[in-house]
């Protein structure tokens, strides 16, 4: 490998690095704000179900949690699967992460308990799961189904989360941005096959 390449691909790892680490830089910034400055108001800016406004939220929901100890469950397995993602093709990480915002916030919106709010960042997580989980089947190539296999046997354990389990949990999020991920999953199977 010549050193133009050896530059390059330490020149995208690094952008790779900053983008994820600039979404965590995010979330932890707009929790101290929250909690220290505005006592949670923000946290009202979550997804609302059946509510004009709280649309509004499906943008907003990965970036506010209840407390700090929501925000810290949060954060290391979405720079795993993040990263797991992003590694590979920056693109993909934008696409899983669109698609995932946007079928788990609308699925919450749709389905969630009136007068409820919704946030966190775990509908992006169980989305990043659903992807590298079934990447393997859509892709159809050996290193995305060893990818896919090693999530399975590593995190496996987390797909009971889609089920309800514990009162203030959205399962929801968890179950609707599951289905997202295997919706990018799909439709970047497409694309690289």
């Amino acid at each position: 490998m010549s050193q133009p390449e050896v530059k390059g691909i330490f020149s995208e790892l690094r952008t790779q690095a900053m983008i994820l680490g600039g979404l965590v830089a995010v979330m932890w910034i707009v929790e101290i704000v929250d909690w220290f400055l505005l006592g949670g108001k923000l946290n009202t800016y979550g997804v609302r179900p059946r509510s004009v406004d709280g649309l509004r939220g499906i943008l907003f929901m990965p970036f506010l949690h209840a407390n700090f100890a929501h925000l810290t469950a949060n954060t290391l397995p979405f720079v795993t699967f993040g990263g797991l993602i992003i590694v590979r093709k920056t693109s993909d990480f934008w696409l899983v992460t669109i698609v995932t915002m946007l079928v788990s916030g609308l699925g919450i919106w749709l389905t969630g308990s009136p007068y409820s709010v919704h946030i966190g960042a775990s509908g992006l997580i169980f989305g990043y799961f659903g992807f590298l989980l079934l990447r393997g089947y859509f892709e159809r190539s050996i290193m995305s189904i060893i990818l896919s296999l090693t999530v399975a046997f590593l995190y496996g354990g987390i797909i009971w989360g889609v089920l309800p389990s514990q009162p203030g949990i959205s399962w929801q999020g968890h179950f609707f941005g599951f289905v997202g991920g295997v919706i990018a999953a799909q439709i970047l199977g497409r694309r690289n096959s």
